[in-house]
């Protein structure tokens, strides 16, 4: 006789030969063959003795790690770029001219840019790999006698692991118990249509596509639920064994990188035509040809970005920490970019809007209504009672036997109806050891009704819940405290209508039937007796007001899309301060199609959408980016997948989401908070921003330098700055503060403004006029006090060219500040506040004093000490930048405010 499997824990693996056959073929035995080949009881599942020994001996759920992109293939990659081609040109011209320091010093600003890249994209890849760490799968399983919940990766063969439509299957199931069962196989059959399920026993020779008694990891379930018994876990599953074939996974690059990089590009390739015109002139004019070279290969590396994707790289894993911080777990890094420009968020009420924790609070009865939200009392067999007993046996949820009316494993609603049961002293296990269940009919979006079938003596009791309207319409009779009456359309009528009431009170309404049956071949839907209503409530969060709040000032529409009732969606509308109108736009599902093709006005108007279903979801985000909105949708049930997707940002529930929503959206919440939503915009705009100010206080520092050569070679004056001082100043300058204003946590009021187009580039015909002027602004005063130096006797051509180098370098570690954002405070701003841009300037100025005063650099670059009067003349031109940078942008913002106050005049 074979023992159990709980009360042996030895037996694992001294009988492992024999589990590995049972395990072999296990669609060809049947569920209960199985089930006692493994000695396993579907009703106790494994114990944790028999768990250990079987993880011992078939390791973990998982995949064989994907190779890690090793150091030396980071560090590789930083010099396969069209930039470092052209400075590995550049160092071979310097020593094939001889300049052996000059060759070295641009050696250095390959090795420093590649340094830091490597740096930074190693923190970024080792960010990512954490990040997916925190996106587990958790799967519902039952392990002595209790159904919880456990990371995917702890399941073994032998557990039994319980499912419903929208789960993601985690490992390779033998079905156990099935209803309406159906499953997307696409992933391993690449048949789109979904597979209808059985528990019969099928051929051993069965291939694969036919085993359709078997559910396979990384499958979803569409529709039904069920039961299976893990047989293949890991590697031993049919994806697994694909997985071990695939040796290359792509890498994902965002737009943003894509831009930056075609940005860098263009750069180069206008950098070469600029020297090549600057030699051309120098020549012309008479200036020593390698002298000119020099300086041509000196402006070359001082022009070229060569931080652009290393800031982009930076800025991104940082803001994506920031998210994560937030509860918000960014799955594609395009998605950051994209989270920027959002316009509009379709959101879903429960769950988001509202704390997604259910309780009853009322019962409506043929005796009438009850606030169960303190007592219940359900002795003998009232209509208390018998509505109670219905709830708990229709049920999929589960509660821990110390949980009271907290914790719960499955859907909130099924939670709510267990706590209100234990409360009035009816337990789950009680009443399923005098009533078993033997079969159940799974919710079903068409019918919107869930049935169980439970043995009672030699019949059967159904338990159904659903939606009123489809409830009754199943109902032959009412049970009231005189026994069972016979329902006509007027008592529908009354109960749809008090169904109504309590959703115009902002309650969710279940409704509560039951029969007893001879057999279990029959529909559960047909001349059922109906019990009477329950009234649920999910309380709006606290922080959805303040969260809509900045949505609105940031100019971004907040639409509910729900399935729920127009009073439900309304109140909780007006109680989360979603609308204040007296008289709002309210659309309901049977309204839509109409609006959408007769009155576009009217459907932007909408504040709300109800009843909606999942095909409209998708209608409504397609419609939405027709207008020209960027949409961010959030969903969390498998038919919101196909909404997810099409929107600009999808985002789902991690908390009461399911798995395939979670795998179809580009962002996860692991907290389901609306708030969370907001901040992550925020954080999407911040990153942009930030990469903005960086591209724009990189390419007018460079277009500075280019400027101050070209300038004095075009008039044939000695050059102001010496080609080392410039890659000197190209390693100071640019790097540090840019890297700086890449990781700012953004101006506090970049919510106060209007989303970005989402076609705008980085660097738009504004910024390209705007980089222009601030390359001319530090040029002029570097040109005019290079020209005050030359004509002051005291200061002599050594200092004078050492005035210029000082007087560029200062100007543009000041330059910083002018990159602000426009409507930004002069004093309090994002670059005052960012510790990063003061810890940058204090060791690129130390750096630049070391240039002067440390001897063996200041002998290389030819830099010495300008004395006093050259100090005063650094100190007065470098400011001139900053000084003036500011008066505009004050001027600018004044001039914005009184057009903005004239037009408002006006109006």
């Amino acid at each position: 006789m074979i023992k159990e499997m709980t009360s042996s824990p030895s037996r694992t693996l001294k009988d492992s030969k024999n589990l590995n056959d049972c395990l072999d073929c296990p669609w060809s035995v049947t569920p209960e063959e199985l089930l006692l080949q493994l000695a396993v009881k579907r009703e106790i599942g494994l114990g944790a003795n028999e768990i250990e020994h079987l993880r011992n001996h078939y390791g973990s759920n998982l995949f064989r790690k994907a190779k890690k992109k090793g150091v030396v293939r980071i560090w590789a990659e930083q010099f396969r770029s069209l930039i470092v081609l052209l400075l590995v040109v550049a160092a071979a011209l310097s020593f094939g001219f001889g300049d052996i320091v000059e060759g070295g010093a641009v050696i250095a600003v390959i090795f420093l840019n590649a340094t830091i890249g490597f740096f930074t994209e190693f923190k970024a890849i080792r960010s990512m790999e954490a990040l997916h760490k925190l996106t587990k799968t958790v799967v519902k399983v039952r392990r002595e006698s209790e159904l919880t919940e456990i990371p995917a990766e702890e399941l073994v063969p032998g557990d039994v692991v319980t499912f419903e439509a929208g789960d993601s299957i985690s490992a390779d199931l033998r079905l156990i118990q099935a209803s309406k069962l159906e499953a997307d196989e696409s992933t391993l059959t690449g048949e789109s249509v979904p597979v209808q399920k059985t528990l019969a026993a099928l051929p051993k020779g069965a291939v694969l596509a036919d085993r359709i008694n078997l559910m396979f990891k990384g499958t979803t379930v569409t529709r039904g639920s069920g039961e299976g018994i893990v047989v293949a876990t890991g590697m031993k599953t049919e994806l697994g064994q694909i997985w071990s074939l695939i040796n290359v996974a792509e890498e994902e690059r965002t737009p943003l990188e894509n831009r930056l990089d075609q940005l860098g590009k263009k750069l180069v390739f206008l950098t070469l035509g600029i020297t090549v015109l600057v030699v051309g002139l120098g020549v012309q004019g008479g200036k020593d040809l390698l002298t000119m070279v020099k300086t041509a290969i000196a402006l070359a590396v001082a022009a070229i970005p060569e931080g652009l994707s290393i800031v982009a790289t930076i800025a991104l894993a940082r803001g994506m920490w920031r998210m994560a911080k937030r509860d918000a777990l960014i799955n594609r890094l395009s998605a950051v970019e994209t989270l920027g420009a959002t316009s509009v968020i379709l959101t879903d009420k429960t769950g988001t809007l509202t704390e997604n924790h259910m309780s009853v609070v009322s019962l409506v009865l043929s005796s009438g209504e009850m606030d169960v939200r303190t007592a219940v009392d359900a002795t003998g067999q009232s209509l208390v009672r018998i509505a109670l007993e219905i709830g708990v046996l229709c049920n999929n949820a589960s509660l821990p036997k110390d949980a009271g009316n907290n914790g719960g494993v499955g859907d909130p609603t099924e939670i709510a109806l267990l706590s209100l049961g234990l409360k009035a002293g009816i337990s789950r296990r009680d009443l399923l050891e005098s009533r078993p269940e033997v079969k159940e009919e799974a919710f079903d979006s068409e019918s919107k009704m869930m049935a169980t079938f439970h043995q009672s003596k030699d019949r059967f009791q159904v338990a159904v819940k659903g939606a009123t309207r489809m409830v009754l319409d199943s109902c032959s009779k009412i049970m009231t405290e005189h026994g069972e009456l016979a329902i006509d359309e007027e008592s529908r009528t009354k109960w749809i209508r008090l169904g109504d009431v309590l959703a115009e009170r902002g309650l969710r309404t279940l409704s509560l039937a039951t029969k007893t049956v001879d057999a279990l071949d029959v529909s559960p839907y047909i001349d059922l007796t109906f019990v009477g209503l329950a009234g649920l409530l999910d309380p709006p969060r606290h922080d959805v007001a303040e969260a809509l709040s900045q949505c609105q000032k940031a100019g971004i529409r907040v639409v509910m899309v729900t399935g729920d009732h127009r009073e439900t969606a309304l109140n909780v509308a007006r109680a989360v301060g979603l609308t204040t109108e007296k008289n709002p736009v309210v659309i309901e599902a049977h309204e839509l199609d109409r609006a959408i093709l007769v009155s576009k006005e009217q459907v932007l108007a909408a504040s709300v959408f109800s009843r909606v279903n999942p095909k409209q979801k998708l209608e409504l985000v397609s419609f939405y980016q027709k207008c020209g909105y960027v949409v961010a949708m959030t969903g969390d049930g498998v038919n919101d997948a196909p909404a997810l997707k099409k929107a600009d940002i999808g985002v789902a529930m991690g908390k009461g989401g399911t798995q395939v929503a979670r795998e179809a959206a580009d962002m996860v919440l692991k907290d389901d908070s609306f708030a969370s939503i907001v901040a992550s915009i925020e954080q999407g705009r911040v990153i942009f921003n930030n990469i903005r100010k960086f591209v724009v206080y990189l390419l007018s520092c460079n277009i500075s330098e280019i400027l101050v050569v070209a300038i004095v070679t075009m008039v044939n004056a000695p050059l102001p700055i010496l080609p080392l001082q410039i890659l000197f100043l190209n390693l100071v300058t640019d790097i540090f503060p840019a890297l700086a204003l890449g990781v700012g946590e953004g101006d506090p009021s970049i919510m106060e403004q209007p989303p970005r187009s989402n076609k705008e580039g980085i660097v738009t015909r504004s910024h390209w006029i705007k980089i222009g002027l601030y390359g001319l602004l530090i040029t002029i005063p570097v040109l005019s006090a290079f020209y005050l130096a030359t004509r002051w006797e005291s200061i002599g051509p050594e200092r004078a060219v050492t005035v210029s180098f000082l007087t560029l370098g200062f100007a543009q570690l000041w330059h910083v500040f002018n990159v602000r954002d426009k409507d930004s405070h002069m004093f309090r701003n994002d670059i005052t506040r960012n510790p990063f841009v003061w810890s940058a300037l204090l060791l690129c100025t130390s750096f630049m004093l070391a240039a002067v005063y440390f001897r063996p650099l200041g002998d290389i670059l030819k830099v010495v000490d300008p004395g006093l009067q050259g100090w005063i003349l650094v100190l007065a031109a470098s400011i001139t930048p900053l000084l003036v940078g500011q008066l505009s942008l004050q001027i600018e913002k004044r001039f914005k405010i009184h057009m903005a106050s004239r037009k408002s005049f006006h109006v």
